[in-house]
Formats: structure tokens, C-alpha cells, sequence
């Protein structure tokens, strides 16, 4: 069997996203026979600081709300027979939930989902639907808006700085979001963004955070997962702001705020569905935002003006009131094209497909 391409999750993500390979399905309420038996498979480690970590820590709400004793399977490869074997592994012994956790499952989830059509799938960043599959991500560039307010607020330089993976439409909307937050509280901030192209590499990051201060940053957001780029801001009296999980621990003094998931807001209604066969899984996947509570920061470090966080807290409510839009027009690119009109919304095609960077950012697409 022919494995799958071995690109980066959210690159593939937000480019079959983009370009409208999820299948159009009609709806229809999915009933699973007898009761639910669920199974979380893993393409890493379940406590693995970061992605994984923020789904295991749902399974465990999920078991503790609905009373289910769910079975882990960890480091099966984002290849197509060692996801498989897992999945015929658990559909043998009877299980007819089954979560998957990234979006290199996304064709070979299809596949179990054609061959066992009474099985219910659900695939986290996955990109492929089908009558009892449903891919999910989240909204995470609400949640960095919110903390690009603080770091804007608290920079005495005026110069902030974000580490991220790979250029894509789910990064590059975090990275965007992040420098017009801070642009709402200070109009005249200056965000410098660098890639690194890789999803964890220690190293790397804390050499690009390093870089980075020494450029007079004085606040560095890391949309990754390593604790590097913390550990060099704390060193220096810099601010951080952590992604996926709550990461003060990383930096007790400095951290602001962390953008979080919140993975069983979205797991346990999906399960309590499955469970009184309501469940309908959506055409073209679900994408849960902050009125969803998927995504959210956690409480704002004491450097952070009163005032500001009150700001931040009104904005908050206004996202999840749907009175508010981060990538609301005018939004205006690096080169002073405008991407956005005034009076128009990004919809979430042009979302997933975000290819530029908004004026007042510093870096390229590389």
C-alpha cells in the first residue's frame, strides 16, 4: 500500500483545504450500533507537550463527562498501512468511534471510513469528510488577535516577534492576527515573523528567538511547541506568549498568555451525539471558533494594563457575539495592496488559503 506523502500536517492541511478537496456530502444523522466504543490514535507521543498533549487532555474530559473508557494507541506513523493496521486493530475488537489526530491520517481515515461504513470517524486537522467522517480544527487566529493585544500593549521597544513552522494559511493567519491585535492597542508596533520551516526543532527556535531579541524585540510569540524560545525570552527580561497549551511554566515571569485548544468542547457534544445517534457530520468538516470555546487564552499576566485587558476582554466577547472580525476589511498586505475592502469579511476560503502578510510585518513568505 502506498504510503502518504510525508508533508507537514497543517501545510497539507491548508492546502487541499484550499484547494477544495473535502467532498460535498449530503447531510444525514450517523447512528453507530450499541453503544459508543472509542478509540484515540496518535501519531506521537500522547503527552507530548504540545499538539497531542491538548487532544489527550480532552480524551480525558471526555471520559470524565461522559463516562466512556476510551483506548490510546500512540506513535502510529502518518503512513497508510501503519494507520491501517491500527484502525482493523480496533474495528476487530469492536470499536465503532474512532479519533483521529492529524491531518496526515486524512486520506488513509477516508479509506477506513469507506471500508467500515458503520464506524464512526472524527480526524483533528483532518481534510476529508464522509458520511461517518468528520475532519476538525479550529478557529486560532481569534485567540491570537486577543494575545497580540497584550504583547502590543506591554512592548517597551515597540518591536514584537513570532516564531512559527511553515508558511501556510493556518499559520500565516496566526501570524497576521498576532500583529493587527497589536496594532489595535499601538498602532505604530512593529512585528517581525521568521520560519522556520519545521514543526519542532529546539534548536532552531531558540537560535531564532535569540536572533530576535538581539533585534531589540521585546515580546516573542511562539506559535510552536518548544519550550526554547521561552526559556531565551525569560533569560533576557523579555515577554512570551505561548500556543496550543497553557506555557507560563516555561516562563514564569514573562509569560502573558497563552492560545490554547480546548479540544473536548468539540469532542464531547460530537460524542454525546454518537451516543443518542443525533450525530451529522458536516460536508465540509467543522471549524469551531471561540463562541464554540475551542480555542481561547488563558488569564493575562499582571504586566498587562488593566485597561487593555479590560480592551481584550470586549473583544473577546465581541468574537464569540460574531459582532466582531479580525480579518474585517480594510486589511492591507506588506506591499500596500488591499487584500480586504472596507465593508467585507476574509471568508474562510481566502482563511485557508492566506497568502501574504499584513502591512507592519516584518519577513517573508519563505
Amino acid at each position: 500500500m502506498t504510503a502518504f506523502p510525508k508533508l507537514p500536517r497543517r501545510a497539507l492541511l491548508a492546502a487541499s483545504l484550499a484547494a477544495g478537496l473535502t467532498q460535498a456530502l449530503p447531510l444525514a444523522a450517523f447512528e453507530i450500533q450499541g453503544e459508543p466504543k472509542v478509540a484515540f490514535i496518535y501519531a506521537a507521543t500522547a503527552r507530548d507537550g504540545g499538539w497531542n498533549e491538548a487532544l489527550d487532555n480532552a480524551r480525558m474530559a471526555v471520559e470524565a463527562q461522559l463516562g466512556l473508557e476510551i483506548a490510546t494507541v500512540e506513535s502510529v506513523p502518518e503512513e497508510a498501512t501503519a494507520l491501517k493496521n491500527a484502525v482493523d486493530l480496533f474495528t476487530g475488537r469492536g470499536f465503532n468511534v474512532i479519533v483521529a489526530t492529524g491531518y496526515g491520517y486524512s486520506e488513509g481515515v477516508l479509506e477506513a471510513a469507506k471500508a467500515h461504513p458503520d464506524v464512526a470517524f472524527v480526524n483533528a486537522s483532518g481534510a476529508t469528510n464522509a458520511a461517518n467522517l468528520e475532519g476538525f480544527y479550529t478557529r486560532t487566529y481569534q485567540g491570537w488577535y486577543l494575545a497580540g493585544m497584550a504583547a502590543g500593549a506591554t512592548s517597551e521597544s515597540g518591536k514584537i516577534g513570532i516564531i512559527a513552522g511553515f508558511p501556510v494559511g493556518v499559520v500565516n493567519w496566526d501570524v497576521n492576527a498576532f500583529a493587527l491585535g497589536a496594532q489595535a492597542v499601538n498602532p505604530e508596533v512593529e512585528t517581525t515573523v521568521v520560519y522556520t520551516n519545521s514543526w519542532w526543532d529546539p534548536v532552531k527556535e531558540g537560535e531564532v528567538a535569540q536572533a530576535l531579541l538581539d533585534q531589540g524585540v521585546d515580546v516573542i510569540g511562539n506559535n510552536l511547541s518548544s519550550a526554547a524560545p521561552f526559556i531565551a525570552a525569560e533569560k533576557a527580561g523579555a515577554k512570551s506568549v505561548g500556543f496550543q497549551l497553557d506555557m507560563s511554566q516555561h516562563a514564569p515571569e514573562g509569560h502573558l498568555t497563552s492560545v490554547v485548544f480546548h479540544w473536548d468542547e468539540y469532542l464531547v457534544p460530537t460524542l454525546a451525539a454518537l451516543q443518542d445517534g443525533s450525530w451529522e457530520p458536516s460536508e465540509w468538516g467543522a471549524f469551531p471558533g471561540m463562541a464554540d470555546g475551542t480555542v481561547g487564552i488563558t488569564p493575562l499576566s499582571d504586566d498587562v494594563p488593566d485597561e487593555v485587558k479590560a480592551q481584550i476582554e470586549e473583544t473577546a466577547e465581541a468574537i464569540k457575539a460574531g459582532t466582531f472580525e479580525v480579518f474585517a476589511g480594510p486589511v492591507v498586505a506588506q506591499d500596500g495592496t488591499v487584500v480586504v475592502p472596507e465593508g467585507e469579511v476574509l471568508d474562510d476560503g481566502g482563511l485557508w488559503g492566506m497568502e501574504f502578510l499584513v502591512e507592519g510585518v516584518k519577513g517573508t513568505l519563505n
